[in-house]
């Protein structure tokens, strides 16, 4: 049976983040009483790759605003159900900021938009805060910094998905057409298949819409570099390195986050709330405290080396097995998005949508063809309910396949 208690550790560090006002406190909303008979807390870890909470506190049904449910009752076992690795940063006072969790250094800044060649030259001449071993961000280490209590209304920003008490975090320059949303972020994670039309692909985040998606490296028509923000890392040269174990009981271990995998999925599509009702009812390898993975667990069992057109494979370790499936023109050698627990605050109903993550293509339709526009390894999210045909079947500018009813791979805490 499922802790479904606050422990007395976890109480008093939620007092000290709620109320502390010291340097590297996080300042989230209160917790009644009544919701901490209702908040599962997750043994802190220490390891390599430990994996940063998303901050979200508030909870969401399919379209709306809800108290956090109970043990047993609908939509319990959603992200803010879980209390993990609480997000904590130091800001040095020279341009640099500490994650105190992952151990990497941050560049606070970002100043105005760079190629992805002027990354890697920025970062290996630069001695910001008399450091000189900068770098590009892994796309694992720059999505470490993603907070899932951001919002956003379709182009137009209103929380952003970053700390911004400690990171400086640019919008799109609309004065010159941008969007708001156009702030996407370099990582130095290239894709090893292509998008769009062919194009060249490195992933990035953006911290004001909320995603990872793959992103040409040069401009259609022109062929010109692409620009994108960037933010330099340093420090924990181990962080986003996998160090999976096969349990020999359909489970997978992964010593480096703490956590442990189911191997493979059921083989069954489901909407938002049952996929949180499966997990939590699971029992599975003789535990009983298997839980829908947040959006930053999920996305940690990604491998970036792998993709359908490059490896004939999902975009995961192969100790790890995923149900093909055919895509909506009927072709096979695809592969499923994986609900999370974490929703996505986006659009005219900001509750309505749940973070997904591809592990086979990030397909999307454009000018009537169906193509990998955002590259296997995305997040994006999909409606939380409702028949598929309610739906367009693509949606936004680069028409994103929805599915509604998606897979799921289930997670627990090794410790």
């Amino acid at each position: 049976m499922k802790l479904n208690r606050l422990t007395l550790l976890g109480l008093f560090c939620l007092i000290l983040i709620s109320c502390g006002n010291s340097d590297n406190d996080i300042i989230i909303d209160e917790i009644t009483e009544e919701e901490q008979n209702v908040i599962i807390d997750l043994p802190t870890t220490n390891k390599p790759y430990t994996i940063v909470d998303t901050g979200i506190i508030d909870s969401y049904s399919n379209d709306a605003l809800i108290s956090k449910p109970s043990q047993g009752n609908s939509f319990f076992g959603q992200d803010s159900n879980y209390l993990g690795n609480q997000p904590s940063y130091t800001n040095n006072k020279d341009g640099t900021i500490t994650d105190n969790v992952t151990g990497l250094m941050w560049e606070q800044d970002m100043g105005s938009k760079i190629t992805f060649t002027e990354a890697f030259t920025k970062a290996s001449n630069s001695s910001l805060g008399n450091h000189t071993d900068w770098r590009v961000p892994t796309l694992k280490e720059l999505y470490s910094l993603i907070l899932f209590s951001g919002k956003v209304k379709g182009e137009v920003a209103i929380d952003l998905f970053i700390d911004t008490n400690y990171f400086n975090q640019e919008l799109g320059d609309t004065s010159i057409g941008e969007r708001e949303i156009d702030a996407q972020t370099w990582s130095s994670t290239e894709y090893v298949s292509t998008t769009m039309n062919s194009d060249e692909t490195v992933f990035g985040v953006n911290f004001v819409d909320g995603r990872i998606k793959g992103y040409p490296k040069y401009k259609q028509g022109s062929g010109a570099a692409n620009t994108m923000y960037f933010r330099m890392v340093r420090g924990n040269t181990y962080y986003g390195k996998n160090n999976f174990v096969d349990n020999g009981d359909g489970t997978i271990s992964d010593l480096a986050t703490g956590l442990m995998w189911e191997q493979k999925d059921d083989e069954i599509s489901r909407d938002w709330q049952e996929a949180l009702e499966y997990s939590e009812n699971l029992d599975f390898a003789n535990y009983s405290d298997w839980r829908l993975p947040n959006a930053k667990e999920l996305q940690s069992i990604v491998d970036y080396t792998r993709s359908p057109k490059t490896t004939n494979s999902p975009a995961i370790d192969p100790i790890f097995d995923c149900t093909e499936i055919t895509d909506p023109d009927g072709n096979t050698g695809q592969y499923p998005f994986y609900w999370t627990g974490t929703s996505h605050l986006d659009g005219a109903n900001p509750y309505s949508s749940g973070v997904y993550i591809a592990f086979g293509e990030g397909q999307g339709e454009m000018n009537g063809t169906l193509m990998d526009v955002h590259g296997a390894g995305c997040q994006r999210s999909d409606p939380k309910s409702g028949n598929i045909d309610d739906y367009p079947q693509f949606f936004g500018p680069q028409g994103d396949v929805r599915y509604v009813y998606n897979y799921v791979r289930c997670v627990r805490n090794i410790e």
